[in-house]
């Protein structure tokens, strides 16, 4: 079967979070299937990973995604009843290439609603549609968390793209999402409409405990820093939280390790006991140092990469609510969870002094992943969906 994947980033290499997500359904998909792609490419390593792409059998169209340039071009929309991120992911060389590919595609799988308005023009395909995450909430999150102006511009974006979501949701041949809480949002939000359950994995041979050499008392952030909800939640752990975990357990540091930190991030290193790396090739080492993750998001949905990973490495994860919801273990047996500052310093705080605590949290974390989110079984549905949506079943409607 041939199939049509369209992503908003390159599909490889396996290193954010959304390449991990699709790099794993590309590289599942094509072991049975011809898998072509057409991705945006936001840097040169996104154009570089697309020739490993080809490389490795999986043709590829990258187009070029100028971040600036696009959110200019999307504000005449602010006119509009139209979603800006149609406006900020719209592309005529995207849609040329889908339009080229999707007469001979048997099936098309659209990853993020964005990339599920190239194959509009195509409704007699076969439609897949992956909300990485129900992007609508995100920008009602987003509006919660902000002031105006900006909480104007979200607010309106949670409107619209939420009529757009509803027109996708009901029209294509099957929707996914990652979470059961995710599939009760979008059935909520949008009457009518179906979604199916594909939960995130983790690379367990690749994140594998290092239960000695971990540094007491050092804390570490991991995540692509100029992501709102990363450089939001970091902050604030920074201001509001670090200093009471120091009141108690003096020795705790912060290693906030990811790509791209904003102004703002690296104002953070300025705080005592805080380091920014910005871009590190292989975060494991830095989880292998750590004594605790902490997952201080306030904005999320979906399954947070971060906790997974720290959790296949033995390391024993304190996080609110959004962060660890996804993961579905049990506060207290798999990881710590508070929402509220004291609390989530008393937790973090417990485990720096008693490292026994904190060793067993971690081969506890460690056990869960590696029972609910080895890739090859997150993915097993994965086959099916695809044979029953190629075969003209309509699962995305009632």
């Amino acid at each position: 079967m041939r199939i049509l994947f369209l992503s908003q980033r390159v599909p490889y290499p396996p290193n954010r979070g959304d390449k991990i997500t699709t790099w794993r359904l590309v590289e599942r998909l094509g072991r049975s299937h011809e898998v072509r792609i057409v991705a945006f490419a936001h840097d040169d390593g996104d154009l570089d990973a697309a020739e490993v792409l080809r490389k490795m059998g999986f043709p590829t169209t990258a187009v070029r995604y100028h971040d600036r340039a696009a959110k200019l071009g999307a504000l005449p929309l602010l006119l509009s009843r139209k979603p800006l991120t149609l406006g900020v992911y719209g592309s005529r060389a995207v849609q040329a290439a889908v339009d080229e590919l999707a007469p001979d595609s048997d099936l098309a799988y659209a990853y993020s609603s964005s990339m599920g308005a190239f194959l509009e023009r195509h409704p007699r395909l076969p439609r897949i549609m992956h909300f990485g995450e129900l992007d609508s909430d995100k920008w009602r999150q987003y509006a919660q968390r902000s002031r105006p102006p900006m909480s104007w511009v979200y607010a309106r974006e949670h409107r619209t793209l939420l009529e757009f979501e509803r027109r996708i949701a009901r029209s294509f041949s099957a929707n996914v999402v990652c979470t059961p809480l995710e599939k009760e949002i979008l059935e909520r939000a949008i009457p009518g409409a179906t979604a199916e359950v594909l939960r995130n994995g983790v690379d367990l041979a690749y994140f594998v405990p290092r239960w000695e050499g971990r540094e007491p008392g050092r804390l570490v952030f991991t995540g692509v820093m100029n992501y709102l909800p990363n450089s939001e939640g970091v902050s604030w752990f920074v201001r509001a939280i670090l200093p009471l975990v120091r009141r108690q357990a003096p020795e705790a540091t912060l290693s906030i390790v990811g790509a791209h930190p904003t102004p703002e991030v690296r104002r953070l290193a300025e705080v005592p006991g805080v380091e920014v790396t910005g871009f590190v090739p292989d975060t494991r080492v830095w989880l292998g140092k750590a004594s605790v993750s902490v997952a201080p998001l306030r904005i999320a949905r979906g399954i947070q990469n971060k906790v997974l990973e720290a959790m296949a490495m033995g390391l024993p994860v304190v996080g609110t609510t959004c962060a660890t919801q996804g993961v579905e273990g049990v506060d207290g047996l798999h990881f710590r969870v508070r929402d509220d500052p004291e609390g989530f310093a008393r937790e973090v705080a417990d485990l720096v002094r008693e490292p026994d605590k904190a060793l067993a949290l971690g081969r506890a974390a460690r056990a869960f992943v590696e029972a609910h989110d080895d890739w090859e079984v997150v993915f097993r549905p994965l086959d099916a969906l695809v044979a029953r949506c190629a075969g003209g079943a309509r699962p995305g409607a009632r």
